[in-house]
């Protein structure tokens, strides 16, 4: 599933109809266990990706340092000098880690599904709270009506 997906989604079963407080109550545990196991496979899938990226950074760290064998280096596809005949100094190696494509995009990924995971906590949130909400309604009715 998709962030986009997922918001969308969300754009539909947040909607209370004023109407109908008692069915919003009833259906408020379904949505609550729908967004949990979304949230659930979310978090796993979090980790997934930082594993995934703590495997790539030891391989890159270890390619960036001539320590990678070299048939390793071709399974990978990578270039066998990733300096280009450049002598770099230790100082300077961050900006070759920065700039590395594999690694931005393996972050790009752990950031999405942090986003993902802060999101779908959110939404698990608001159905925590929904009853409050429901209750605010109903009061507020009360008032208006006099009572």
């Amino acid at each position: 599933m998709t962030l986009e997906q997922l918001l969308e989604m969300w754009k539909t079963d947040s909607e209370i109809d004023r109407y109908k407080l008692d069915e919003t109550s009833l259906n408020t545990p379904k949505l609550h266990s729908k967004y949990l196991e979304i949230l659930s496979i979310a978090k796993l899938q979090r980790k997934k990706a930082e594993h995934s990226q703590k495997r790539l950074l030891k391989k890159k760290w270890l390619y960036y340092n001539g320590k990678l064998p070299k048939d390793a280096i071709e399974e990978l596809g990578w270039e066998y000098d990733p300096f280009q005949g450049l002598k770099v100094l230790k100082g300077e190696m961050e900006y070759y880690y920065n700039s590395d494509i594999d690694i931005q995009k393996s972050e790009e990924k752990c950031e999405y599904h942090k986003v993902f995971v802060e999101t779908a906590t959110e939404i698990v949130t608001n159905l925590n709270w929904r009853h409050q909400t429901v209750g605010n309604i109903i009061r507020w009715r009360q008032f208006e009506a006099g009572g």
